[in-house]
C-alpha cells in the first residue's frame, strides 16, 4: 500500500489528475485577532441543523455562510525549452547527425515543444483583506497564481510564503471586505464528528461533502511535523487546500491528503489540524517565513516488546535512538535509550507528539521534558534550537548483544571507524531470534537497552541481564533504531 498525495496539479497539459491535497500550520497572532480594529468580522458561521425525519445533520445554512469564503485556485507553470527529439528524425534526414549532437535549434525540426503546465487546488479567505490559506504544494513552483471567487470574481494573487514541512502556504488577492474564515478558534476535534470539506475536485468549483472524523494524531510519512486528522470525508484532486469544517461552521483543519491505490478517494482522508495551519499561516504573514524548532535527536514509536524490555510501565512515549553532539538534545543531557514520556507536563503518547510539539516550536522555546532512563523518571531542560535543513540526527553511540540472539559479531574495526562510523560488532550472520526481529548481515550492534557495547563480552553481558526481550540499537546505512528481539 502506498500513501499518495491528492494533487493539486490536476491538470497537465490538459489531463493527468495528480495527487494531493496539503496540510496546514500556523504561529503568532491569530488573523481574527490581528484584524479585528481595523477590517470588517470573520463571518458568522450558522451551525448544522438536525432533520426531524432522520435525525440527520442539515449542512445547508453552514455551507451557505462559509461556501463564499472558499476559493478556487488555478496555478501556471512557465513555458519550458523545447526537448531535443532526434529520434523522431529519420537516419537519412541530413539533419539528424546535428540534432542527435547539439539538441537541435528552439521550434526547429526534431524537437518536441514543452508545453505550460497548469494546476488546479483550492483555498480559504482567512482575512477580510484578501489573505488566502492554501497548500505549498498547490502553489510549487507556479509562475502565476490565479484566484477565483464564488462571485466569479478572478484575481492574480501573490505568494505571500509557504512551508513546505507543513504544507501550508499563505497569498494574497488585493481585494477588500471579503468573507473570511475564522482561525482564532481552535476547536477540540473529536472521533465520530461530522465534518465538511469544501473545495474543488476535479474543477467543480465550491462542492460539498461531509463525512465523520475517523482519527486523530495520525502520523503520515511526510508529514512528521503535523498530527493529521483522518476522515471519511470524499476528497479528491482538486480538494487541496480547502477547509475543513465541523458542524458548528468552524474550521477544524486544512485537507491535504489521501490514502489510495487508485488516484482517487478510497475512504481515507486527511487534514492538517487547524492549530498548525494558524501558527504556520501567522508567521508566513508576519515574517514570509516560517520557523522549526529542533532537538537533534532522533526517535522512533515504541511497541509492547520495547516497553517490556526498557521496564516501562505502558507503550507510551517515544524511544530516543540518536542524539546528535553539540545539539540541543545533547546539550540538555539526552542519551540513547532515554524514553520521552512527557513534555512540560502534557502526555507523551507516540513519536509524533514529539515532531509536532518540538518541530512546531519556535526556536528559544525552553521546554521541560520528562524521560524514562534506568527504570525511573528523570527530568531535562533543553532551549529548543533551529531547525537545520543540512543536519539530520547523527547520534550518540551504543554497542550490541549476542548469545541467545543468534548471531555471529565482531567487533568494527579500527579502519571501519575512520570516517565517522562509530564503535560497535558487525553482525557477519543473523540467524534465530534476531534474525526474526529484522536483524540482517551487515548491521552494527551499538548498543543494547541504553548501555553501549563494543566487544562480544559487553553483548553476552548485557544479554544476559535482559528479561525476555532485549533492545538492539542498531546501526544501518547511516541510522540507528531500536529492535526488539524476544529471547524466549
Amino acid at each position: 500500500m502506498r500513501l499518495s498525495k491528492l494533487s493539486y496539479a490536476l491538470i497537465a497539459a490538459g489531463f493527468g489528475a495528480g495527487l494531493a491535497t496539503g496540510y496546514t500550520h500556523l504561529d503568532s497572532l491569530p488573523f481574527g485577532a490581528a484584524h479585528a480594529a481595523t477590517q470588517p468580522a470573520a463571518v458568522a458561521i450558522q451551525p448544522a441543523t438536525r432533520t426531524a425525519a432522520t435525525n440527520l445533520p442539515d449542512f445547508t445554512l453552514l455551507v451557505d455562510r462559509a461556501g463564499p469564503s472558499v476559493v478556487n485556485i488555478s496555478t501556471f507553470h512557465a513555458k519550458g525549452a523545447n526537448i531535443p527529439d532526434a529520434e523522431n528524425l529519420d537516419e537519412n534526414d541530413p539533419f539528424f547527425e546535428f540534432y542527435k549532437r547539439f539538441g537541435g535549434v528552439p521550434n526547429g525540426p526534431g524537437m518536441r515543444p514543452q508545453q505550460p503546465s497548469r494546476g488546479l487546488g483550492s483555498g480559504f479567505i482567512v482575512s477580510p483583506d484578501g489573505y488566502i490559506v492554501t497548500n505549498a504544494h498547490v502553489i510549487d513552483g507556479a509562475s502565476e497564481v490565479v484566484v477565483k471567487l464564488t462571485d466569479r470574481r478572478e484575481f492574480t494573487a501573490k505568494v505571500v510564503g509557504s512551508d513546505k514541512r507543513t504544507d501550508i502556504a499563505l497569498v494574497k488577492i488585493d481585494a477588500k471586505n471579503l468573507p473570511a474564515l475564522d482561525l482564532a478558534v481552535k476547536p477540540t476535534v473529536k472521533r465520530g464528528e461530522w465534518v465538511v470539506a469544501i473545495g474543488s475536485p476535479f474543477g467543480f468549483e465550491n462542492s460539498v461533502s461531509a463525512g465523520v472524523v475517523s482519527g486523530i494524531h495520525r502520523a503520515l510519512p511526510e508529514g512528521q511535523m503535523v498530527p493529521f486528522i483522518q476522515t471519511d470525508v470524499a476528497v479528491n484532486p482538486g480538494n487541496s487546500g480547502g477547509p475543513l469544517l465541523n458542524a458548528e461552521g468552524q474550521v477544524v483543519g486544512v485537507n491535504s491528503q489521501i490514502y489510495s491505490h487508485s488516484g482517487g478517494y478510497m475512504g481515507l482522508s486527511f487534514a492538517i489540524p487547524v492549530n498548525v495551519a494558524a501558527n504556520v499561516a501567522d508567521q508566513l504573514r508576519t515574517t514570509g517565513k516560517v520557523r522549526h524548532g529542533r532537538l537533534g535527536i532522533g526517535i522512533q514509536g515504541i511497541d509492547q516488546a520495547l516497553a517490556q524490555s526498557f521496564g516501562l510501565p505502558d507503550a507510551n512515549g517515544a524511544l530516543v535512538s540518536q542524539v546528535e553532539k553539540e545539539s540541543p538534545a545533547a546539550k540538555a543531557g539526552f542519551k540513547s535509550g532515554d524514553v520521552i514520556r512527557r513534555i512540560d507536563g502534557v502526555a507523551v503518547t507516540d513519536s509524533t507528539d514529539v515532531t509536532s510539539r518540538i518541530g512546531n516550536s519556535a526556536p528559544g522555546t525552553k521546554h521541560d521534558i520528562e524521560v524514562w532512563r534506568g527504570g525511573k523518571p528523570v527530568d531535562l531542560t533543553a532551549t529548543i534550537g533551529a531547525f537545520d535543513d543540512g543536519k539530520v540526527a547523527m547520534a550518540d553511540d551504543e554497542a550490541a548483544p549476542k548469545g541467545k540472539l543468534g548471531l555471529a559479531v565482531r567487533p568494527r574495526s579500527a579502519e571501519e571507524q575512520k570516517d565517522g562510523g562509530k564503535a560497535g560488532l558487525v553482525v557477519e550472520r543473523a540467524a534465530g531470534a534476531a534474525a526474526r526481529a529484522g536483524v540482517q548481515p551487515g548491521d552494527v550492534i551499538v548498543g543494547v537497552g541504553a548501555s553501549k557495547v563494543t566487544t562480544v563480552d559487553d553483548l553476552r553481558s548485557a544479554v544476559d541481564k535482559a528479561g525476555k526481550t532485549v533492545a538492539l540499537l542498531i546501526e544501518r546505512d547511516g541510522h540507528q533504531i531500536y529492535v526488539p528481539v524476544k529471547l524466549s
